[in-house]
């Protein structure tokens, strides 16, 4: 890998008049942006489904597979013909900087009604949708019918419906795929939308020489197509209720540890069936992205499991998993798979060796490397390695200036201010952790786009164990300047990372 540098943004975080971010037009401004800055990189997060009864979060969804309905452009769907936007009249008036999930979701709905009535005549795109549909078949369809039992049985989690439904009993599939056809094809009809409207996003940043660099969360959720259709690869009892739930123990990011919620595998029956449904998930992330970030890396080599009862995750234990075994069949049937390790925590000597042993590039995160420690730090710069990911900081942290100004002690802006060889201010502390990051050693560098525009704690994207309140910060149009642009490539020059 050369020398390169990116941003981290995330789709909803991006302009759109529709009340969140999309894959729109302001999805291929900010990419015009990167090529200005000549970046190498724009890393997202997850793009599966999310809920609003879940915080939106992208780690919470309906499918590992499935790609989110309200990520679709209403320009694009003009564009090519789906619909007349002015039929639907003026558009709310939404907050620029913030998503407003309830308001978008009904309109983008109104929306999406439209393009199914139309869709029934339209023949040319049949063709095109059945293919899509053969294609991804053996995720798609059960998907599908999830979310439209799902909608039948109001909400309720799927291991609450009809025992005929729950436990996937063949007759209660067929009369559901017969009378619940239209809501199904509806939602077939919406990933197919999805997918297309992604697909030409990405080869957009191809063709400018950006990758794209993915999430891939090692854990699903319970209440998902998933589980429903593998209830065997998971930890559950006899009601199908998880008997134990993931999650990690207490660290720098909460005393009580974080309890997740969702289902831990049986490794033992996945690695009898040869890892098949890890085998096809990695396969549909390396084809949705250049590179794929795999979430909590360490809970592929030991998770932490908590019994179900528990409220918090202090009380959990540490299991291991067969990390080698997995690996070895990733890279048996993706030999040169691009894959990067989130190593973030307390990582142990058996995590660090299965990264060596797979050569997979870890994480540094410059926001870590100023406490006590910092002349032995790992994330100190004079610490990095070449074959790293080197961020500012993460989706999960404060921006620069919000940890400057919140969590950074006397002490440590002192220690701060030694590394830099002079003191710094609020307003340029941004560009000295980006200047520090770009002289790095380490060949990829990430900016999230709240560092480069030297935003507040008020832009945090994500504060873990926060139940509301998250994922609602956006890009507002006028940010991206020319000029914001220019500084970016000066630097990215300067440190041979065009």
């Amino acid at each position: 890998m050369q020398r390169g540098s990116g941003i981290l943004l995330h789709i909803t975080s991006l302009p759109s008049p529709f009340g969140l971010g999309d894959l729109g037009p302001g999805a291929y401004n900010f990419v015009d942006f990167l090529d200005r800055a000549q970046q190498s990189f724009w890393q997202i997060l997850p793009l599966s489904p999310t809920d609003i009864a879940h915080g939106n979060s992208p780690y919470h969804s309906s499918s590992a597979f499935a790609g989110n309905p309200w990520l679709i452009s209403p320009e694009l769907l003009e564009k090519d013909g789906w619909i007349d936007l002015h039929d639907f009249g003026p558009l709310p008036d939404f907050p620029k900087d913030r998503t407003d999930y309830s308001r978008a979701i009904a309109l983008k709905t109104s929306f999406f009604d439209r393009v199914c009535q139309l869709f029934k005549s339209d023949q040319a795109q049949k063709d095109e949708f059945a293919l899509f549909c053969g294609h991804h078949g053996h995720w798609l369809n059960d998907y599908a019918l999830f979310t439209a039992l799902k909608s039948h049985f109001a909400g309720k989690v799927w291991n609450e419906w009809p025992p005929e439904f729950r436990d996937r009993q063949p007759e209660a599939l067929r009369w559901a795929e017969r009378d619940l056809a239209e809501t199904v094809n509806k939602v077939k009809l919406l990933q197919f939308l999805f997918f297309r409207q992604w697909f030409s996003l990405k080869t957009y940043c191809n063709e400018k020489g950006i990758q794209i660099i993915g999430d891939l969360p090692i854990y699903v959720t319970f209440d998902s197509a998933d589980v429903w259709r593998h209830p065997d690869l998971f930890k559950l009892g006899p009601d199908k209720k998880p008997e134990v739930l993931a999650g990690v123990p207490p660290d720098y990011f909460s005393r009580t540890g974080q309890l997740w919620g969702n289902p831990v595998y049986r490794w033992d029956v996945l690695q009898e069936r040869k890892f098949d449904w890890w085998l096809q998930r990695i396969k549909h992330k390396l084809a949705l992205y250049d590179l794929v970030r795999i979430d909590h890396f360490r809970g592929l080599v030991a998770y932490w499991e908590v019994p179900a009862s528990e409220e918090t995750a202090i009380n959990g234990k540490w299991q291991e998993a067969p990390t080698a075994e997995l690996f070895k069949a990733i890279y048996r049937r993706f030999p040169f798979a691009p894959l990067i390790a989130e190593d973030l925590g307390t990582i142990t000597p058996d995590v660090r060796e299965i990264m060596r042993q797979f050569n997979l590039p870890g994480m540094k995160v410059l926001l870590f490397a100023f406490d006590p420690t910092m002349p032995e730090n790992p994330y100190a710069p004079h610490h990095h390695v070449p074959e790293c990911f080197l961020y500012t900081g993460t989706h999960d942290n404060n921006t620069v200036r919000g940890w400057f100004e919140q969590e950074a002690d006397p002490e440590t802006k002192a220690r701060l201010f030694s590394y830099l060889g002079r003191e710094v201010g609020l307003e340029e502390v941004h560009w000295e952790f980006i200047r520090l990051a770009m002289m790095s050693v380490a060949k990829a560098v990430i900016l999230p786009i709240q560092d480069l525009l030297g935003l507040g704690e008020e832009a945090r994207m994500n504060l873990p164990g926060r139940k509301d309140g998250n994922w609602t910060w956006r890009l507002t149009p006028e940010s991206l300047t020319p000029g914001l642009a220019d500084r970016l490539l000066n630097l990215t020059k300067i440190y041979g990372r065009a």
